[in-house]
């Protein structure tokens, strides 16, 4: 299979939308365009390689959004979205892709199908653009602003990404127009046009929307809600008994300890509770229907797995995770100072921004098994947004 990578660019400022951050950085349904942009790609079986192209004022914003995604560092674009495009091309040059596909992070709704599509047009043609049919009338106007001329509808389309070519090609087409300096194309297209490549086209999709100004992220939030308007909340109870050992393990990790947590696989009370809530959002069962502590294999597993086990039950349902929260009580270990690891660890688990994990700790007052010492419980919220069926 050949090796697909995808650059993401989101280097623009965008302040046409309002607000005061760049348009990639904006929300939609709770989630910002960049980061669902990325996981379009990210979530595609066929592609290997995300590589963000973003401004070096952003990196720290980028980063925080893009914990816990399967994506290459981000690389720093240039001043026009031609030098922004070029450096995501040199940064994936030595990985030897075969083909790439070049996005806008501005398209935050690019599909799974259109994704395989461009793909496969790709490597039928070597240079592809998804498109759209013109359903209105086109004039095109004079320097004066009347009508010079009536254009053919039939023989016009309204050009969207992700654009799909060979990666040698493209690559060398954009170090030609750099060294003959030209850098006023407006996509990938005309680039590989002007170097000589025939580009064919193939279907977009109307959904996959350009968001530029105010009007068009209200469109887009209306799209978002209908798309995954079936909003789910599910909660996860779990606890363990303390038994002899040096560390316990919650949110994945490793807290020394006079103690450990003892069950049958590595007993972190706090993954096991995040697990049961997801599936409870699912209304799929739960961790021990489908981890039973009978079966020997899950003997001392790490509940990472459980964790990634649900996610990708959401994600098979074409959901996402909007928000998790979780409530560990003890009255020892202190949970405080490890508190952002966790959440760190959790959102990488689930795919998510860090910003999207609330991880609390409270004793319970001397009170009950937890009180006692004898044990920790966790208690756990998570929000799941669905298609509707």
């Amino acid at each position: 299979m050949a090796l697909v990578a995808a650059v993401v660019v989101a280097a623009g400022q965008g302040l046409r939308a309002g607000g005061d951050l760049p348009k990639q950085f904006r929300a939609i349904g709770g989630e910002t365009l960049l980061r669902r942009a990325l996981l379009s790609f990210v979530e595609a079986p066929k592609v290997g390689l995300v590589q963000p192209v973003v401004r070096s004022e952003d990196l720290m914003l980028v980063r925080s959004l893009t914990g816990g995604m399967d994506v290459l560092a981000p690389v720093f674009g240039g001043a026009t979205r031609q030098a922004s495009v070029r450096a995501g091309l040199e940064a994936l040059e030595k990985r030897n892709p075969e083909i790439v596909l070049v996005h806008d992070a501005a398209r935050p709704f690019a599909s799974a199908n259109l994704i395989e599509r461009a793909i496969e047009a790709a490597e039928k043609t070597g240079a592809a653009i998804p498109a759209l049919p013109v359903s209105d009338t086109v004039k095109r106007i004079d320097e004066t602003g009347n009508v010079a001329a009536t254009l053919d509808r039939n023989s016009i389309r309204l050009v969207q990404t992700p654009q799909a070519f060979a990666f040698p090609a493209l690559l060398e087409a954009h170090r030609r127009a750099m060294a003959q300096g030209r850098n006023d194309f407006t996509d990938d297209a005309a680039l590989a046009e002007w170097a000589g490549m025939t580009v064919s086209v193939f279907a977009g999709e109307p959904g996959n929307i350009k968001l530029t100004t105010r009007e068009d992220f209200a469109r887009a939030e209306a799209i978002q809600s209908a798309a995954l308007g079936d909003v789910r909340t599910g909660s996860g109870l779990d606890v363990h008994a303390f038994g002899p050992g040096d560390h316990v393990t919650l949110g994945g990790i490793r807290i020394p300890y006079r103690q450990a947590l003892t069950g049958h696989s590595d007993a972190d009370v706090a993954l096991h509770a995040l697990t049961d809530a997801i599936l409870g959002a699912l209304a799929d069962g739960d961790i021990g229907a489908h981890f039973p502590p009978t079966d020997p294999q899950w003997r001392g597993a790490s509940s990472d797995r459980f964790l990634s086990f649900a996610v990708e039950r959401v994600r098979a349902r074409g959901g996402r995770i909007a928000h998790l929260d979780l409530t560990i009580v003890c009255e020892a270990p202190r949970i405080g100072e490890h508190r952002d690891r966790m959440r760190a660890n959790i959102a990488k688990l689930a795919g998510i921004g860090i910003d999207r994990v609330a991880v609390k700790a409270t004793t319970s007052e001397k009170l009950g098994f937890t009180g006692r010492g004898e044990g920790i419980a966790a208690h756990a919220t998570a929000t799941v947004r669905l298609p509707w069926d």
